[in-house]
């Protein structure tokens, strides 16, 4: 009678499982892609066109096979700046990554020399199951041309360092930057695949800073050259590394084409007494004269406070929910934007181990109960959306997985 027992034992963890799912929501998660979508073509070669949703020209791919790299060891590259008192913001941050995604990561955290031992301890204690699933790569605060005072100071402390990734990480084919105050809702392959719908000129991508031109900052008060109609906020920004280095940017100081470099310190020497935002003002000015070079993702990618505390104005979050969470403005450590706050805590939070439902999901929704009395508080599906999918797909391939190890008994 052992053999029957076991098996009822087995179907019983199996409907608990299904009902986990089921409790999750009817909403289909997104499709996985395809193996060919997978993988990276080969350099020098053309890709494949295809009439991308909505027309517009053929894509072609923004993401290459590493020369030095085998297709196995490839990872998706993130790259984060933490200067000050961010250490625990930026950790929550990978933790946010790590989390959720499915391919391999690969940090490159560039921080003030007394935050790198922190890193490494605190990175050193996570589960062995999470660990193997990134690389970390630290790199001092360097600034390859002009005066590394000012650039330290400009804006935020270290902030334009993101402006010389480019010139640093001469290894690095494909990039993702983000600030310290961002949170990933859903696996960073899916924005990774955003690289595959790159055209033949563009080099970046970025979201605008607002959806309304009428009461946007940049339509209002800038006193400089921007991106579109309401510049483009550069805390989720994604780049083509080899592109970039290889590109002769048009520019407002000389009437050829300057590379990257080579332009960077002339063009905030020009601007620095009208910029207002440090490097994300350069990186308007720069779009503003190249933007062809620029892909516009949506406000679903870098959801700020601004997308809901006055009213709803992200169409592509209310639609799709939000991808990537930007807790600008400090809204991680007030109480300004309560439900904000609730993420990053519920986040911060969950043991890596347990059990997303129970120690994540649920703790959000009672979290989110005490934020109705904020306009981003009415809208919690749009924060936990995306939550619900990723976790989905987690327990149906934890049911597939068990499902084939009891079929081999």
């Amino acid at each position: 009678m052992r053999r029957p027992c076991k098996v009822a034992a087995a179907l019983l963890c199996l409907a608990v499982l299904l009902l986990l799912y089921l409790l999750a929501g009817s909403a289909a998660p997104p499709p996985a892609p395809s193996a060919a979508a997978r993988r990276p073509p080969r350099l020098g070669r053309s890709p494949p066109r295809r009439s991308p949703a909505g027309g517009g020209s053929a894509r072609k791919p923004g993401e290459q096979r590493h020369p030095k790299e085998p297709s196995s060891l490839q990872c998706m590259h993130l790259a984060v700046v933490a200067c000050g008192d961010r250490l625990e913001e930026t950790l929550i941050m990978l933790k946010s990554a790590v989390l959720f995604s499915n391919r391999r990561l690969c940090f490159h955290i560039f921080a003030e020399d007394s935050l790198k031992p922190e890193f490494e301890k605190k990175l050193k204690e996570w589960p062995a199951s999470y660990t193997k699933k990134f690389e970390s790569n630290f790199y001092p605060i360097t600034f390859s041309v002009g005066n590394a005072q000012e650039w330290k100071k400009l804006f935020k402390p270290c902030a334009a360092q993101r402006l010389f990734l480019p010139v640093i990480l001469k290894d690095v084919d494909s990039l993702l930057y983000v600030d310290t105050d961002v949170l990933f809702l859903r696996p960073i392959d899916d924005i990774w695949h955003l690289l595959r719908e790159f055209n033949s000129t563009q080099l970046a991508a970025m979201a605008p800073e607002h959806e309304v031109p009428k009461i946007g900052w940049y339509s209002r008060f800038a006193r400089h050259p921007f991106y579109g109609a309401t510049g483009v906020n550069s805390g989720v920004m994604l780049m083509n590394l080899t592109r970039i280095r290889s590109t002769h940017f048009k520019n407002s100081l000389i009437p050829g084409g300057l590379t990257w470099e080579e332009m960077l310190y002339p063009l905030y020497q020009k601007y620095k007494n009208y910029i207002t935002w440090g490097d994300q003002d350069l990186l308007n000015i720069i779009f503003y004269f190249n933007p062809e070079c620029l892909y516009v993702f949506p406000c679903q990618w870098n959801y700020r406070p601004d997308h809901c505390m006055y009213g709803s104005n992200c169409r592509g979050a209310e639609q799709e929910g939000v991808s990537i969470l930007h807790g600008n403005r400090g809204v991680y450590h007030d109480d300004k934007q309560p439900t904000f706050r609730a993420l990053y805590e519920v986040i911060r939070d969950f043991p890596f181990e347990d059990n997303l439902f129970q120690s994540l999901y649920y703790p959000l929704q009672s979290k989110f109960l005490d934020t109705v009395h904020t306009l981003c508080g009415r809208i919690p599906q749009v924060f936990l959306k995306q939550i619900e999918k990723t976790m989905k797909k987690v327990y149906e391939n934890r049911v597939i997985v068990y499902l084939g190890a009891n079929h081999r008994y």
